[in-house]
C-alpha cells in the first residue's frame, strides 16, 4: 500500500496522541574558531531552538483559501534540474551475477579461512592493528566484529609503548574508533621540550599520514590532537609536491587520498571501493583477503541492486514523478544516501523505508524553495502539523497527490513498526515531518520578505531544515530493538548527535549548493551570513565554516565516546550521514546538479562490479 490507505493504517493515526515539546534553546557550538580568530569572535553561540517551537503566523492559515486547480498564471520559479542519470527501465534492466546464492559457498569458505588468519597465535601487535584496518578499509570487517572487539580489547589491556611513530598513531585510531579511551598523552614521546610534535618526524611519511588520520578523532580539548591535523596537513602537502607526476608509487595516492578526505569523515563504502585497487596493488596484500573483499563488494551490490529494483517500481507507482514535474527525481540518490548510512544487507527494510524519507523530503524541499505559493505553503504546512486526511481538501491539486502519499507511506511505516516492535511511534514522525515543514515555510517566509537572517537566526532554522534529525529520527525506530523509556525521552528532546550532525550536514550543504540557490534567488545560507555578520570575504566565510565543521567533529567524536542511551548502531548512522554529506557535496551539489563527481561515485558502488580473476 504506498497510495490507497490502509484500514490498519487509519487505525494507527486515528489512535495518535501528541508529543510534549523539547526545551528551549541550546547551544550547540561554544566557539566559533580557535585557529582563525581574526575571522570570528571568540564566544559567539549558535543557539538552536528545539523543533517543536512555535514560529509566527502572518496571518493564520486558515485564514486562506484553497488555490484552485485553474490558477494555472501563476508565475513560479523553476530549478531547472536535469532529469534522472538512472530512468526506472534501466534499473529494471540490471542483472548481477553475484546475486542469490551460486557465490555463498565459497565465500562462507573464504570467511572461515579468514577468521582463522585473524585469531591466529604469533601475531605480533602492529601485525594486528594493519589486519584490522585492512579488514576495515576493505569492507568486510563486518563479519569478524566480535574476533576485532577481542584483539583490541586485549591490545587495550596489555599494550606496550609503541616505538614508532605510525604503530602508535595507528593504535590510537583503531582503539578509539572502537570507543576504547586512550589519552592524547599517547603521543608524548614524539614531542620536544616546548611541547611541539619534533621536527624527526617530518621525514615518515606512513607516519606523519597515520598521524593525521587519528587527528580527526579529536575532542575539541586535545590540543595535541588539533596541533597535529594542521603539522601533518602541511608536510604531507609538501611530499605531494615534491612527488608531483609519480604515478606509481603507493604512497603518493594514499597520501592525496587523504587530503581530499580523512578516513574518519569519509563515506565507509566509498572508501572500500577506492581502496580495493589499491590494496591488490600492494606488495604485502593476502590473496585470501583481497578476494573475499571483491567477492563481499559484489555480492553487497547486488543486495543493493534488488533494493533499488523495489524502490524504483514503489517511485513509479506513486505518479509523484509525473505529476511533479518541477521536483527532482532522485530515487537513487536518495539510496546512495542510506548506503552511506548503514550499507550492510540486513538492513534492506532500513535502507528502503529511509530512502522514501528523503525521496518525500526532495519533493517537499521543491515545493517550498521552488514552486510553491506563500498561500499554498502556509496550507500545506498547516495541513501536515493536523495530519489529518480532511486537510487535503483545501490543499492545490498538486499538493493533493504528494500529501497522500506523505500520508499514506508515513502511516504504513509507523503501523510496520506497531506490528514489530508493539510501540506507536506515528507521533514521533509526525512531528518531524510538521518540523520540516515550519522551517521550510519560515525560509519561504525570509524569501518573500527579502529578510536577511543573521548567522544565528539562520542555524536556530537550518539545523532542522537541513532534515537531518527527521532522517535520523525514522532511522532510529527502524534500528533500534528494545527501544527504552530512556533512550525515547533523549531522542524527543534532540540528543546533541543528531544535533551536532544536523549542523555538520547544513554546513556541508552550503558549502556545496548555496552558489546554485542563490542564482535560483533563494534565501542567504550560512556564507552569506557569515560575510555579511564579519565583513569578510565569501573565501574567507567558507574557511569559518570549515573551521566550524571540524570544531563541531569535534563535539561529535565526544558524543560517540560518551553516549550510552543510543546502540552503537545508531550512533554509526549519525556519523555515517555527516560522512555521507562530505562525500555528496564535496565536488559541489551532488544531489540536486548531478555532477560527474557523484554520478561516477554512485554508479561504481551501486551498478559496476569488481572484477574478480
Amino acid at each position: 500500500m504506498d497510495v490507497a490507505i490502509s484500514t490498519n493504517v487509519w487505525m494507527l493515526h486515528m489512535a495518535t496522541s501528541k508529543i510534549p515539546p523539547p526545551p528551549a534553546a541550546t547551544c550547540l557550538i561554544s566557539s566559533f574558531s580557535r585557529e582563525k580568530p581574526s575571522l570570528v569572535s571568540k564566544a559567539s553561540c549558535l543557539s538552536t531552538a528545539a523543533a517543536g517551537r512555535s514560529m509566527k503566523t502572518e496571518p493564520s492559515p486558515n485564514q486562506y483559501s484553497a488555490i484552485s486547480s485553474s490558477d494555472q498564471n501563476l508565475s513560479r520559479r523553476s530549478g531547472n534540474y536535469q532529469p534522472t542519470t538512472w530512468d526506472f527501465e534501466y534499473i529494471q534492466s540490471i542483472h548481477n551475477d553475484y546475486a542469490g546464492d551460486k557465490y555463498m559457498k565459497h565465500f562462507n569458505e573464504l570467511k572461515e579461512e579468514m577468521k582463522k588468519i585473524i585469531m591466529a597465535e604469533g601475531l605480533e601487535e602492529l601485525e594486528k592493528l594493519e589486519l584490522i584496518d585492512n579488514l576495515q578499509r576493505l569492507g568486510v570487517s563486518y563479519h569478524f566484529r566480535d574476533e576485532i572487539m577481542q584483539i583490541l580489547s586485549s591490545i587495550n589491556q596489555h599494550s606496550t609503548s609503541a616505538d614508532s611513530l605510525y604503530a602508535t598513531a595507528l593504535k590510537f585510531r583503531l582503539l578509539r574508533e572502537h570507543v576504547f579511551h586512550i589519552s592524547q598523552d599517547i603521543f608524548n614521546n614524539f614531542k620536544d621540550e616546548n611541547d611541539n610534535l619534533k621536527q624527526s618526524i617530518c621525514n615518515d611519511t606512513k607516519g606523519l599520514l597515520q598521524l593525521y588520520e587519528a587527528s580527526f578523532l579529536a575532542t575539541e580539548t586535545e590540543t595535541t590532537l588539533n596541533y597535529a591535523t594542521r603539522f601533518t596537513t602541511t608536510h604531507l602537502k609538501n611530499y605531494v609536491d615534491n612527488h608531483c607526476g609519480d604515478e606509481e608509487n603507493l604512497m603518493v595516492a594514499l597520501v592525496q587520498h587523504a587530503l581530499e578526505l580523512p578516513r574518519h569523515w569519509m563515506m565507509p563504502r566509498l572508501e572500500t571501493e577506492w581502496y580495493l585497487s589499491i590494496y591488490e596493488r600492494m606488495s604485502s596484500s593476502n590473496p585470501l583477503l583481497l578476494e573475499l573483499a571483491k567477492l563481499d563488494f559484489n555480492i553487497v551490490q547486488a543486495a543493493h541492486q534488488k533494493d533499488l529494483r523495489i524502490l524504483s517500481r514503489w517511485w513509479k507507482s506513486t505518479y509523484l514523478a509525473e505529476k511533479l514535474s518541477f521536483s527532482r527525481d532522485r530515487v537513487v540518490e536518495a539510496f546512495f544516501w542510506t548506503v552511506g548510512l548503514l550499507f550492510e544487507p540486513q538492513y534492506s527494510y532500513c535502507r528502503r523505508m529511509l530512502t522514501k524519507v528523503i525521496v518525500f523530503i526532495v519533493v517537499l524541499d521543491d515545493i517550498y524553495d521552488v514552486f510553491g505559493t506563500l498561500d499554498e505553503l502556509e496550507i500545506f504546512t498547516d495541513a501536515v502539523e493536523r495530519w489529518d486526511i480532511k486537510a487535503m481538501e483545501q490543499l492545490p491539486d498538486y499538493m493533493k497527490i504528494c500529501y497522500l502519499a506523505l500520508f499514506n507511506s508515513t502511516n504504513e511505516m509507523a503501523y510496520d513498526i506497531l506490528k514489530e516492535k508493539g510501540i506507536n511511534v506515528l507521533p514521533y514522525f509526525t512531528r518531524q515531518w510538521a518540523d520540516l515543514c515550519k522551517a521550510y515555510l519560515q525560509e519561504a517566509r525570509w524569501y518573500y520578505k527579502g529578510y536577511k537572517p543573521t548567522l544565528e537566526e539562520y542555524i536556530d532554522n537550518a539545523w532542522i531544515s537541513i532534515a537531518t534529525p527527521l532522517i535520523l529520527v525514522h532511522a532510529f525506530f527502524f534500528v533500534t530493538n528494545p527501544i527504552t523509556k530512556e533512550a525515547l525521552e533523549s531522542l524527543n528532546k534532540y540528543p546533541d548527535i543528531i544535533r551536532r550532525c544536523a549542523i555538520i550536514n547544513r554546513f556541508l550543504d552550503d558549502l556545496g549548493t548555496s552558489s546554485e540557490e542563490l542564482k535560483r534567488g533563494d534565501v542567504s545560507k550560512s556564507i552569506q551570513c557569515f560575510m555579511n555578520e564579519k565583513g569578510v570575504s565569501e573565501e574567507e566565510a567558507k574557511e569559518g565554516i570549515r573551521i566550524l565543521i571540524k570544531e563541531t567533529w569535534e563535539l561529535m567524536n565526544k558524543d560517540q565516546m560518551e553516549e550510552l542511551l543510543f546502540s552503537e548502531t545508531f550512533i554509526g548512522i549519525a556519523l555515517n550521514f555527516s560522512r555521507a554529506s562530505h562525500c555528496m557535496y564535496q565536488h559541489g551539489d551532488g544531489h540536486g546538479i548531478q555532477n560527474s563527481h557523484i554520478i561516477n561515485r554512485i554508479s561504481k558502488l551501486l551498478f559496476e562490479p569488481i572484477t574478480i580473476l
